[in-house]
Protein backbone atom coordinates (compact mmCIF):
# COMPACT_ATOMS: atom_id res chain seq x y z
CA UNK A 1 0.00 0.00 0.00
CA UNK A 2 1.27 3.62 -1.04
CA UNK A 3 0.55 6.18 2.00
CA UNK A 4 -0.97 8.14 -0.56
CA UNK A 5 -3.76 5.54 -0.72
CA UNK A 6 -4.06 5.12 2.82
CA UNK A 7 -7.69 5.69 3.99
CA UNK A 8 -8.04 5.28 7.34
CA UNK A 9 -9.86 4.62 10.52
CA UNK A 10 -7.54 5.48 13.64
CA UNK A 11 -9.46 4.91 16.90
CA UNK A 12 -7.63 7.04 19.93
CA UNK A 13 -7.12 9.50 16.85
CA UNK A 14 -7.00 12.95 18.22
CA UNK A 15 -3.62 12.71 20.83
CA UNK A 16 -1.12 10.53 21.67
CA UNK A 17 0.29 8.03 19.09
CA UNK A 18 -3.60 7.81 17.24
CA UNK A 19 -2.58 11.71 16.39
CA UNK A 20 1.04 10.99 15.18
CA UNK A 21 -0.43 8.60 13.25
CA UNK A 22 -3.04 10.50 11.48
CA UNK A 23 -0.31 13.30 11.32
CA UNK A 24 2.16 10.99 9.42
CA UNK A 25 -0.99 9.64 6.86
CA UNK A 26 -2.13 13.17 6.14
CA UNK A 27 1.20 14.66 5.67
CA UNK A 28 1.68 11.89 3.19
CA UNK A 29 -1.39 12.19 1.31
CA UNK A 30 -4.07 10.07 3.07
CA UNK A 31 -7.40 10.46 4.31
CA UNK A 32 -8.34 9.83 8.00
CA UNK A 33 -11.49 9.58 10.04
CA UNK A 34 -10.19 10.04 13.55
CA UNK A 35 -12.38 8.22 16.14
CA UNK A 36 -12.40 8.98 19.87
CA UNK A 37 -14.24 9.99 22.80
CA UNK A 38 -12.90 13.61 23.17
CA UNK A 39 -14.63 16.06 21.39
CA UNK A 40 -12.78 19.12 21.97
CA UNK A 41 -9.75 17.29 21.02
CA UNK A 42 -11.35 15.63 18.18
CA UNK A 43 -12.02 19.72 16.78
CA UNK A 44 -8.53 20.78 17.08
CA UNK A 45 -6.83 17.89 15.85
CA UNK A 46 -9.93 18.08 12.40
CA UNK A 47 -8.45 22.30 12.25
CA UNK A 48 -5.14 21.04 12.36
CA UNK A 49 -5.00 18.17 9.61
CA UNK A 50 -7.55 20.33 7.32
CA UNK A 51 -11.28 19.20 6.83
CA UNK A 52 -10.41 17.69 3.83
CA UNK A 53 -8.54 15.31 5.13
CA UNK A 54 -10.04 13.98 8.12
CA UNK A 55 -13.36 14.00 9.73
CA UNK A 56 -14.14 13.01 14.20
CA UNK A 57 -16.04 10.85 14.95
CA UNK A 58 -17.59 10.52 18.58
CA UNK A 59 -17.02 6.74 19.16
CA UNK A 60 -16.70 4.41 22.18
CA UNK A 61 -15.02 1.83 20.63
CA UNK A 62 -16.91 -0.79 23.26
CA UNK A 63 -20.22 -0.52 21.78
CA UNK A 64 -20.78 -2.84 18.47
CA UNK A 65 -23.46 -0.29 16.99
CA UNK A 66 -21.57 2.56 17.09
CA UNK A 67 -18.74 1.43 15.66
CA UNK A 68 -20.41 -0.40 12.76
CA UNK A 69 -22.09 2.89 11.74
CA UNK A 70 -18.92 5.03 12.52
CA UNK A 71 -17.36 2.75 10.24
CA UNK A 72 -20.06 3.22 7.77
CA UNK A 73 -19.80 6.86 7.82
CA UNK A 74 -16.02 6.62 7.95
CA UNK A 75 -16.14 5.17 4.55
CA UNK A 76 -18.22 7.66 3.17
CA UNK A 77 -16.16 10.24 3.90
CA UNK A 78 -12.86 8.57 3.01
CA UNK A 79 -14.01 7.53 -0.46
CA UNK A 80 -13.16 4.14 0.29
CA UNK A 81 -11.73 2.31 3.56
CA UNK A 82 -8.40 -0.04 3.69
CA UNK A 83 -6.67 0.87 6.83
CA UNK A 84 -7.21 0.34 10.92
CA UNK A 85 -5.06 1.60 12.85
CA UNK A 86 -6.54 0.94 16.88
CA UNK A 87 -4.44 3.25 19.18
CA UNK A 88 -7.31 3.86 21.81
CA UNK A 89 -7.06 2.67 25.04
CA UNK A 90 -6.70 3.25 29.16
CA UNK A 91 -4.30 2.43 31.31
CA UNK A 92 -6.62 0.81 33.89
CA UNK A 93 -4.22 0.45 36.78
CA UNK A 94 -4.61 -1.00 40.14
CA UNK A 95 -3.79 -4.16 42.09
CA UNK A 96 -5.58 -6.90 42.56
CA UNK A 97 -5.46 -6.81 46.76
CA UNK A 98 -5.54 -3.12 46.95
CA UNK A 99 -5.53 -0.98 50.28
CA UNK A 100 -9.10 -0.69 50.40
CA UNK A 101 -10.15 -4.55 49.07
CA UNK A 102 -9.85 -6.49 46.02
CA UNK A 103 -10.03 -4.60 42.57
CA UNK A 104 -13.94 -4.29 41.61
CA UNK A 105 -14.34 -6.56 38.35
CA UNK A 106 -16.32 -3.58 36.90
CA UNK A 107 -12.50 -2.10 36.66
CA UNK A 108 -10.86 -5.17 35.36
CA UNK A 109 -13.92 -5.85 32.60
CA UNK A 110 -14.16 -2.00 32.00
CA UNK A 111 -9.94 -2.40 30.57
CA UNK A 112 -10.02 -5.39 29.06
CA UNK A 113 -13.28 -3.81 26.71
CA UNK A 114 -11.86 -0.95 25.86
CA UNK A 115 -7.88 -2.39 24.74
CA UNK A 116 -8.76 -5.93 23.47
CA UNK A 117 -12.72 -6.03 22.79
CA UNK A 118 -12.51 -1.95 21.16
CA UNK A 119 -9.53 -3.56 19.57
CA UNK A 120 -11.49 -6.43 18.18
CA UNK A 121 -14.35 -4.16 17.21
CA UNK A 122 -13.48 -2.28 15.35
CA UNK A 123 -10.84 -4.60 13.57
CA UNK A 124 -13.59 -6.85 12.17
CA UNK A 125 -16.14 -3.81 11.70
CA UNK A 126 -13.31 -2.25 9.53
CA UNK A 127 -12.45 -6.22 8.17
CA UNK A 128 -16.29 -6.56 6.95
CA UNK A 129 -15.82 -3.22 4.72
CA UNK A 130 -12.18 -3.88 3.51
CA UNK A 131 -12.92 -7.76 2.30
CA UNK A 132 -14.78 -5.96 -0.79
CA UNK A 133 -12.19 -3.84 -2.02
CA UNK A 134 -10.32 -4.13 -5.41
CA UNK A 135 -7.12 -6.08 -4.68
CA UNK A 136 -3.67 -4.73 -5.49
CA UNK A 137 -1.01 -6.49 -7.43
CA UNK A 138 -0.04 -8.68 -3.94
CA UNK A 139 -3.94 -9.48 -3.90
CA UNK A 140 -4.02 -7.11 -0.53
CA UNK A 141 -7.34 -5.51 0.22
CA UNK A 142 -6.84 -3.72 3.47
CA UNK A 143 -4.20 -3.65 6.63
CA UNK A 144 -4.92 -3.63 10.05
CA UNK A 145 -2.59 -2.23 12.77
CA UNK A 146 -3.49 -3.10 16.72
CA UNK A 147 -1.51 -1.44 19.93
CA UNK A 148 -0.19 -3.78 22.39
CA UNK A 149 2.62 -2.82 25.04
CA UNK A 150 5.70 -4.53 26.17
CA UNK A 151 3.46 -4.77 29.61
CA UNK A 152 1.81 -7.70 27.54
CA UNK A 153 5.14 -10.01 27.81
CA UNK A 154 6.31 -8.05 31.46
CA UNK A 155 3.67 -6.64 33.26
CA UNK A 156 4.51 -4.97 36.15
CA UNK A 157 2.46 -4.92 40.39
CA UNK A 158 -0.71 -2.76 39.43
CA UNK A 159 -1.21 -4.16 36.08
CA UNK A 160 -3.30 -7.23 35.86
CA UNK A 161 -6.23 -5.72 34.32
CA UNK A 162 -3.71 -3.91 31.39
CA UNK A 163 -1.51 -6.83 30.75
CA UNK A 164 -4.06 -8.91 30.23
CA UNK A 165 -6.02 -6.77 28.17
CA UNK A 166 -2.88 -6.18 25.67
CA UNK A 167 -1.80 -9.85 26.25
CA UNK A 168 -5.30 -10.46 24.20
CA UNK A 169 -4.20 -8.12 21.62
CA UNK A 170 -0.75 -9.72 20.72
CA UNK A 171 -2.78 -13.48 20.94
CA UNK A 172 -5.26 -12.21 18.29
CA UNK A 173 -2.82 -10.98 16.30
CA UNK A 174 -1.76 -14.46 14.09
CA UNK A 175 -4.93 -16.27 14.23
CA UNK A 176 -6.63 -13.12 12.44
CA UNK A 177 -4.19 -13.00 10.29
CA UNK A 178 -4.31 -16.06 8.77
CA UNK A 179 -8.37 -16.15 8.76
CA UNK A 180 -8.27 -12.89 6.88
CA UNK A 181 -5.49 -13.89 4.48
CA UNK A 182 -8.05 -14.82 2.04
CA UNK A 183 -9.63 -11.78 1.66
CA UNK A 184 -5.73 -10.20 1.28
CA UNK A 185 -6.28 -8.07 4.64
CA UNK A 186 -2.95 -8.20 6.53
CA UNK A 187 -2.83 -7.94 10.85
CA UNK A 188 -0.08 -6.63 12.46
CA UNK A 189 0.62 -5.22 16.37
CA UNK A 190 3.11 -2.91 17.92
CA UNK A 191 3.92 -3.28 21.26
CA UNK A 192 5.32 0.25 22.32
CA UNK A 193 7.63 0.84 25.24
CA UNK A 194 7.43 3.41 27.24
CA UNK A 195 6.63 6.47 24.82
CA UNK A 196 5.63 9.97 25.79
CA UNK A 197 1.74 10.33 25.81
CA UNK A 198 -0.65 12.35 27.26
CA UNK A 199 -0.56 9.45 30.39
CA UNK A 200 2.84 9.70 31.04
CA UNK A 201 2.77 13.95 30.38
CA UNK A 202 0.27 13.69 33.01
CA UNK A 203 3.30 11.91 35.62
CA UNK A 204 5.51 13.68 38.54
CA UNK A 205 8.87 15.01 36.35
CA UNK A 206 10.37 12.43 38.53
CA UNK A 207 8.81 9.28 37.86
CA UNK A 208 9.08 10.15 33.87
CA UNK A 209 13.08 10.70 34.42
CA UNK A 210 13.35 7.34 36.16
CA UNK A 211 10.97 5.44 33.72
CA UNK A 212 13.46 7.15 30.87
CA UNK A 213 16.88 5.54 32.94
CA UNK A 214 15.48 1.97 32.32
CA UNK A 215 15.48 1.82 29.11
CA UNK A 216 18.84 0.78 27.55
CA UNK A 217 19.19 2.69 24.00
CA UNK A 218 18.44 5.29 23.60
CA UNK A 219 17.72 6.28 26.89
CA UNK A 220 15.03 8.48 26.84
CA UNK A 221 11.19 7.91 26.05
CA UNK A 222 10.26 7.11 22.88
CA UNK A 223 8.26 9.67 20.36
CA UNK A 224 4.83 9.53 19.15
CA UNK A 225 6.48 10.05 15.79
CA UNK A 226 8.71 7.13 15.59
CA UNK A 227 5.05 5.06 16.47
CA UNK A 228 3.54 5.90 13.12
CA UNK A 229 6.76 5.88 11.35
CA UNK A 230 6.73 2.00 12.55
CA UNK A 231 3.00 1.84 11.04
CA UNK A 232 3.54 3.65 7.96
CA UNK A 233 6.19 1.07 7.45
CA UNK A 234 4.34 -1.78 8.23
CA UNK A 235 1.58 -0.06 5.48
CA UNK A 236 4.09 -0.04 2.67
CA UNK A 237 5.96 -3.46 3.17
CA UNK A 238 3.10 -6.34 2.18
CA UNK A 239 5.47 -8.71 3.61
CA UNK A 240 4.66 -7.71 7.39
CA UNK A 241 2.16 -9.99 8.62
CA UNK A 242 0.45 -11.66 11.52
CA UNK A 243 3.60 -10.12 13.95
CA UNK A 244 4.15 -8.47 16.88
CA UNK A 245 6.75 -6.06 16.82
CA UNK A 246 7.95 -4.36 20.10
CA UNK A 247 9.18 -1.00 19.96
CA UNK A 248 10.75 -0.21 23.16
CA UNK A 249 14.02 0.98 23.10
CA UNK A 250 15.14 -2.93 23.92
CA UNK A 251 13.51 -2.02 27.81
CA UNK A 252 12.17 -4.49 30.11
CA UNK A 253 10.02 -3.76 32.54
CA UNK A 254 10.66 -4.31 35.92
CA UNK A 255 8.31 -6.56 38.63
CA UNK A 256 7.40 -2.49 39.98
Amino acid sequence: MQLASARAVVTGGVSGLGFAVAQHLVAHGGKVALFDVNEDKGAAAVAELGEANARFFKTDVSNEDQVAANVAAAKDFLGGLNTAINCAGILGAGRVLGKTGPMTLSHFSTTVMVNLVGSFNVAKACADVMQHNEANADGERGVIVNTASVAAYEGQIGQAAYSASKGGVVGMTLPMARELARFGIRVMTVAPGVFWTPMVDGMPEDVQKSLAATIPFPSRLGQPQEYADLVAYILTNTYLNGETIRLDGATRLAPK
